[in-house]
């Protein structure tokens, strides 16, 4: 009988929604057997323990695509599809309520547990949720994690939660060079006993693929053509990736992108330099995502010299992180602010812009 990941892989091919790829074949053939062992059941029809699955590889090849079709494919009842960031931004804040709740606040949210550790009530709660946890990109860069992890997935693989989870790196490059790095490496021996690891190569980037062929930089009306193009590439390169809002922790603070699919991010200039934003939030912007699709960049009159020079500081930590970069504006760069304070310091960003929307940068920003 063939498997349900496998008959909506081939249904995709076939509609020519997916090409078929040698590459991902490896992959398709250990998501049907994590379908098949998912459905046996354990001793008095409890759940038996289930190996899941550890995907790395480099950006573009059908990982996070593959993780959504697995998804939805599988028949399991009780299952959490998330981006590792939002994961653990919920983690944080469960962490928050346990330490700031009293007994009766915490007992709502998390049922009766002794002890003031949030880690086994944080466990029971998460594993009353989803047998089978989803992540995609899982990458560690934050000590606060790092610490968390290990103990986390230990109380939820004792209540034999199942992970299958994408990440760019091998899981012995996970928190490389980190902060206090030899507590982080008991979750990665952990990880590689827990999951079958799986590679997925391919011979290139998809989405880098349909970024050589387009335009990076659209100019005029935005419900012109320019407009449609712009939009037309935003929904190719989510590849059907559901939109989501992405939280990110910046200095205590809760920065929001709220569009973004896996490591695109879609904001408007209003979002990104209309708001009070300074460079450690656009720095933790650009080591968050690959790519970042700005619109609405209007031509800045010598009244905007704030949100001119946030667009510098933007655009400095994009070009410095290698990330890629698609805008839809009034204008060419030269254009965008002519006059006014700092303008001929803006000359340098007209430079990187222009530099950032040639294919050699996008080659380059692929090995970033």
């Amino acid at each position: 009988m063939t498997s349900r990941i496998r008959s909506a892989y081939d249904i995709r091919v076939d509609e020519g929604v997916l090409a078929p790829d040698p590459a991902q074949a490896p992959l398709i053939k250990a998501m049907e057997r994590l379908e098949k062992d998912l459905a046996k059941k354990g001793l008095f029809g409890g759940h038996r323990e289930v190996r899941g699955l550890y995907i790395w590889g480099p950006p573009g090849r059908g990982k996070s695509m593959l993780m959504d079709l697995f998804v939805s494919a599988t028949p399991e009842p009780k299952k959490l599809r998330a981006h590792f960031h939002a994961f653990m931004a919920r983690i944080h804040d469960l962490v928050r309520q346990w330490r700031e709740g009293d007994r009766k606040q915490r007992q709502a949210v998390f049922g009766t547990h002794k002890g003031d550790d949030p880690i086994e009530p944080i466990a029971a709660l998460i594993a009353s949720e989803a047998r089978l946890l989803c992540f995609d990109e899982l990458q560690v860069t934050d000590i606060a994690d790092a610490m968390i992890l290990g103990r986390l997935f230990d109380a939820l693989f004792e209540r034999k939660v199942v992970l299958a989870v994408t990440s760019n790196r091998a899981p012995d490059e996970l928190y490389k060079n980190g902060i206090n790095r030899q507590l982080f490496t008991p979750f990665i021996d952990e990880i590689k006993q827990r999951c079958v690891v799986i590679e997925i190569a391919g011979a290139r980037d998809w989405r880098l693929n349909r970024l050589m062929g387009s335009p990076v930089w659209f100019t005029g009306d935005a419900d012109g053509k320019s407009g449609a193009a712009f939009e037309d590439l935003w929904t190719d390169l989510r590849g059907g990736e559901p939109e989501e809002a992405a939280h990110l922790q910046v200095l205590g603070r809760d920065v929001v992108i709220e569009r973004t699919a896996g490591s695109l991010a879609r904001a408007t200039f209003e979002e990104m330099c209309a708001r009070p934003l300074g460079p450690q939030d656009y720095l933790a912007i650009a080591a968050r995502f690959h790519t970042l699709f700005l619109d609405s960049v209007p031509i800045l009159s010598p009244d905007r010299r704030q949100e001119a020079k946030r667009l510098v500081t933007l655009i400095d930590a994009l070009y410095e992180a290698g990330t890629r970069l698609v805008v839809r504006a009034e204008a060419e760069p030269e254009a965008l602010y002519p006059a006014g304070d700092g303008a001929f310091e803006f000359e340098r960003t007209v430079s990187r812009l222009r530099e950032m929307s040639s294919a050699s940068w996008l080659e380059k920003a692929e090995h970033a």
